[in-house]
This record gives C-alpha cells, sequence and structure tokens, in this order.
C-alpha cells in the first residue's frame, strides 16, 4: 500500500515505515503529524485517485529529527569585468518516519 501525499508543497510517494527528508516542518522530534492533502491511494492494486484530494484519507508519521541538507555552492561570474562570488546554502530538513496510511 502507497499514497501520494503533499508535504509542504513537495509530492512524496510513500508507504508505511518508509523514512523520508521534507522540508523543515513546525514540532518537536517524537510529536506525531498527520497530512490531510492525499493526491491518490493504491491499496493491493485497489487504485482511488482524487479530485483533487481522496477524501477522508489521511498519513500519519513522527517526527524524528531536524537536520540541514549537504551545502550547495552557488558561483555567479561576469567574465572580462572580474566579478566573482561564491556563497553557499544548506537547507533545512525534517526526517519523518511514516506510520501509516488511512484511506
Amino acid at each position: 500500500m502507497y499514497a501520494i501525499v503533499d508535504i509542504a508543497g513537495q509530492q512524496f510517494k510513500v508507504e508505511k515505515d518508509q523514512k523520508i527528508f521534507v522540508n523543515r516542518l513546525e514540532g518537536e522530534a517524537g510529536a506525531k503529524v498527520e497530512f490531510n492533502e492525499v493526491l491518490l491511494v493504491d491499496n493491493d492494486g485497489k487504485i482511488v485517485v482524487g479530485e483533487p484530494l481522496v477524501s477522508g484519507a489521511t498519513v500519519s508519521a513522527t517526527i524524528l529529527t531536524h537536520a540541514r541538507g549537504e551545502k550547495v555552492k552557488i558561483f555567479k561570474k561576469k567574465r572580462r569585468k572580474g566579478y566573482q562570488k561564491e556563497t553557499g546554502h544548506r537547507q533545512d530538513l525534517t526526517q519523518l518516519k511514516i506510520e501509516g496510511i488511512k484511506d
């Protein structure tokens, strides 16, 4: 059984006991969260597609940790002008463990 769920503006394909990283969510580590924006549910071959959401379907998860992603380097340059600039960015992430899918 899997579901496609909208979490913090991004769509994820999730299954029970799966661990995923999403953009930073509010809440402490160990807190339970539920997501109601379920777009598709597949229950052993029986597929239910929402228009746009599946009514009554929820995905429950537990917040494991808050972390930061790897550093992404941003390099800007203008040729023949002597302009160079290098900066970096680290995205704030939350690791979730999917506890269950209710359709």
